[in-house]
Formats: C-alpha cells, sequence, structure tokens
C-alpha cells in the first residue's frame, strides 16, 4: 500500500506500509509526523498556519483521537472529502491512474522492484499535470455544489 501527499508543485512525501502492517490511528499519526517533518524541509512556505490544506476523507484511521490532535496542535487546515465521492478524490482521477499506466503489462519480481517501479513513476509525473488535477478539483467540486450534491455526468 502507498501513502502519497503530494501538492500542485509535486510529491511532498510518499512511503509504503510495511508487509504486514495493519493501519491504524497509531501508524497513520506516524506517516503524519514524518510528513510535517518533510514539509517543514522541502516547503518551508507552508510553515505558517493555514498555509495550506490537508484533504482528507472519512477514513476511520483519519477520524483517530491521537490524529486530530496531532492536527489541531499543528494548525493543520483540513478539507473534509465528502463519503463515496471518487470523482472528488486526485488520487482516484489522477495519481492512481498515473501509476498505474507505465506499470500495466509488467511482471515483478517482488514487492521491492514494485515499489522501485512506483517511485520511480511518481517521480516522472510533470508538474505541470499535478496542477492541472488541482484545477480538476475545483471543476469537479463546483460541478458537485451546482447540482447540490447529486450525481452528475
Amino acid at each position: 500500500m502507498l501513502v502519497c501527499f503530494y501538492d500542485s508543485k509535486g510529491i511532498i512525501h510518499h512511503e509504503f506500509v510495511p508487509e504486514g502492517q495493519t493501519v491504524t490511528g497509531s501508524f497513520y499519526l506516524s506517516v503524519l509526523e514524518r510528513l510535517w517533518n518533510r514539509i517543514r524541509r522541502v516547503r518551508p512556505e507552508y510553515s505558517a498556519p493555514g498555509s495550506w490544506f490537508l484533504l482528507h476523507d472519512d477514513a476511520p484511521v483519519h477520524q483517530a483521537v491521537a490524529v486530530q490532535e496531532f492536527l489541531a496542535r499543528k494548525r493543520m487546515c483540513l478539507l473534509h472529502h465528502p463519503p463515496y465521492s471518487p470523482d472528488l478524490s486526485p488520487c482516484d482521477y489522477f495519481l492512481f491512474p498515473k501509476l498505474k499506466l507505465p506499470l500495466k503489462g509488467r511482471l515483478f519480481e517482488d514487492v521491492q522492484y514494485i515499489q522501485a517501479a512506483l517511485t520511480s513513476s511518481l517521480r516522472a509525473i510533470p508538474q505541470e499535470d499535478v496542477q492541472r488535477s488541482f484545477q480538476s478539483l475545483l471543476d469537479r467540486a463546483t460541478r458537485c455544489i451546482d447540482a447540490e450534491g447529486m450525481c452528475f455526468e
């Protein structure tokens, strides 16, 4: 399993969930702590509260008390993702397809090769494509609001 965080400038942090690891609130908290440290190194302009937003869905690990306390302590601004709305999830309509395409039809000897290929694919995504994904999110959210939350084509 891949955990990935990115902004309009590109990938900020990614990591693979170790084999056999259950993604719990405490595990996700450790991911957020690594993300927070990485942001301070690679995006120092995000150090001020309110300077960036974290798009979160309603996964139980995102709602864990320790995670919520961490987010509040760091004064991270959250954008809550509506449940059952893959059309509003940049990972679903942008990132996963970008990662799948170069891996399609390839066979890998083991998980390490898959992880290396995924990492390479992540690094190869052009910044312009990432920027367009955020414009697409805005367009999709606007259409959802205009449709008053109803399905739309």
